[in-house]
């Protein structure tokens, strides 16, 4: 009898929506494949809801790839697996803590190395600059990225920011006055199990060379012009307060709270002040530099890795 191929799945979720998400892509996939599910546990748990000071304070590490430490794995680094899914969520610009830490870690390098990987990104709308970062993890690791699946709350960025800040403080995901729920669309997650069928086909043959091609014909990743301009503005100033912050100390350092506050206070003033500003600024780029950010869009929509 022909063995199953063997599917590795590595993910952290604090509200489970990624969870929820894994799991409609790989329903296909049981009993066709085993799939193993690695959860990363945080040695320090993160909050979840977050209080606002914790959610902002917890920006510096990530920024600078500086993340908790993850307990040891329960998946042995040694097993062979067929393809490696790579399940995570952008904080703040960057992969989260935990998926952070697991790239880094001689674990996840081990289980990693020479391995086909794919991403699978829930989020808000702000993932590029994660994923890049990804990349060249997973090329420092020996890895070969081969596909990348981004689901997103496709709502207005402004709303998205409101619905998803209130989410990750209070806990509260419903609809509330005239906004929608937080995260992503309820209808993107239900019918993700689309991505299974490429998925299937190259683990069958043991050839990704099309995968992506094939998933992004199924809309695997949607991206927006603007959003590229949008997102490539908040990247000096993170690592500007990233690093203004964490002189003051490590992470709940009482001495470097007065400047988290100060960040937090001038970031969700900046957000609603700067947004006409922003938009504006970013129509000119879109009119000035259209073939770039043409070519851009392509890029970051794709498997390939830029070299610096």
């Amino acid at each position: 009898m022909t063995q199953k191929p063997k599917i590795l799945v590595v993910y952290f979720t604090q509200t489970g929506q990624l969870r929820r998400i894994i799991d409609h892509v790989t329903a296909p996939l049981q009993g066709k494949a085993d799939i193993v599910f690695e959860e990363l546990v945080p040695i320090q748990p993160f909050p979840f809801p977050w209080s606002k000071q914790e959610f902002f304070d917890a920006m510096p590490e990530t920024v600078l790839a500086k993340p908790r430490h993850i307990m040891p794995l329960k998946v042995d680094p040694n097993t062979h697996f067929d393809l490696v899914i790579l399940a995570y969520q952008p904080w703040f610009l960057s992969p989260s803590q935990p998926v952070a830490a697991f790239l880094q870690s001689e674990e996840g390098k081990r289980l990693l190395k020479g391995k086909p990987v794919i991403t699978l990104l829930g989020c808000r709308n702000m993932w590029i600059n994660a994923q890049e970062k990804t990349k060249r993890y997973l090329q420092q690791a020996g890895a070969k990225l081969v596909g990348n699946i981004v689901l997103v709350d496709k709502n207005p960025n402004l709303v998205s920011l409101i619905t998803i800040i209130r989410w990750a403080t209070k806990g509260k995901k419903e609809a509330f006055f005239l906004f929608p729920p937080a995260g992503v669309q309820e209808k993107e997650i239900t019918e993700s199990g689309k991505f299974a069928g490429p998925i299937l086909q190259a683990l069958e043959q043991n050839n990704y060379d099309q995968l992506h091609t094939q998933l992004l014909a199924l809309e695997s990743v949607e991206l927006k012009p603007s959003l590229v301009v949008l997102e490539f503005r908040g990247v000096k100033p993170f690592r500007f307060w990233a690093n203004y912050i964490s002189e003051k100390g490590g992470p709940g350092d009482a001495g470097r709270q007065g400047r988290v506050s100060m960040y937090r206070t001038i970031l969700l003033v900046a957000i609603p002040v700067l947004s006409p500003f922003t938009t504006i600024a970013s129509w000119l780029k879109l009119l000035l530099q259209k073939k770039q950010l043409a070519e851009d869009v392509t890029y970051y929509k794709g498997v390939g890795l830029r070299e610096v």
